[in-house]
């Protein structure tokens, strides 16, 4: 079983297209996204309507919850920032219509998957202790160990911090997807994506970046 794993979209339809025009070069059973679906991009409808049709597995990241959650009207921006901020969320609350942000409204926060070798794979944002709290690279093993708490997955697949890794702890291997549609950097023109192949020997792991505007693929290098 292949699986292409995202997260952290934010409504970026040409880098979301640019990922996916790549991984079609690859027959994938599944197409998982750990959150941050379509907000603050300028095109979340689209963006939605494409991971839908391709049957997503998603799970709610921090800011679908805010779109889906929060009234605009109710919110009080101390800053031009954040006034701006509200009013995109505003202008994409609109867009999407309260069909598709009742969906996000109700999308899990953590979506289990069974492997091939019996193990059990976690689709989540942020940890799985707590999906609004990243796991980050830089995180010390007990800062880690702590947020996976008694979870049970083998494989902890999430987003968050926009910064790709993949590491184990306690056990537990970490994949930390990174984002399509705000991956760091000045000036950046990249995507993140990750292939997981599950097999009854267990999962590989292939993290991959996708320049925006170009064909090439790039294999990540840690």
């Amino acid at each position: 079983m292949l699986l292409l794993c995202l997260s952290d979209i934010h409504g970026q339809l040409d880098a979301l297209r640019a990922v996916l025009a790549t991984a079609e070069r690859r027959s994938f059973h599944k197409l998982l996204v750990a959150g941050d679906i379509v907000f603050p991009g300028p095109e979340p409808v689209e963006t939605w309507r494409r991971l839908s049709g391709a049957g997503a597995v998603m799970v709610q990241g921090l800011t679908d919850r805010a779109l889906a959650t929060l009234d605009p009207a109710g919110l009080h921006p101390r800053s031009d920032h954040e006034r701006e901020r509200i009013e995109r969320m505003r202008a994409t609350r609109d867009a999407l219509g309260e069909l598709i942000l009742q969906r996000i409204r109700r999308l899990p926060t953590h979506t289990r998957i069974p492997l091939e070798d019996g193990g059990e794979l976690l689709l989540v944002h942020g940890s799985p202790v707590d999906p609004a709290e990243a796991l980050t690279h830089d995180m010390s093993d007990d800062e880690i160990n702590a947020l996976l708490g008694d979870d049970p997955a083998d494989v902890v697949v999430c987003g968050a911090s926009h910064v790709p890794f993949d590491r184990m702890v306690a056990g537990v291997r970490i994949v930390n997807v990174g984002s399509v549609g705000e991956a760091p950097g000045a000036g950046a023109r990249i995507a993140h994506a990750t292939w997981i192949e599950s097999t009854p020997r267990g999962v590989q792991v292939e993290s991959i970046v996708v320049p925006l505007g170009g064909a090439a693929l790039e294999e990540a290098r840690p």
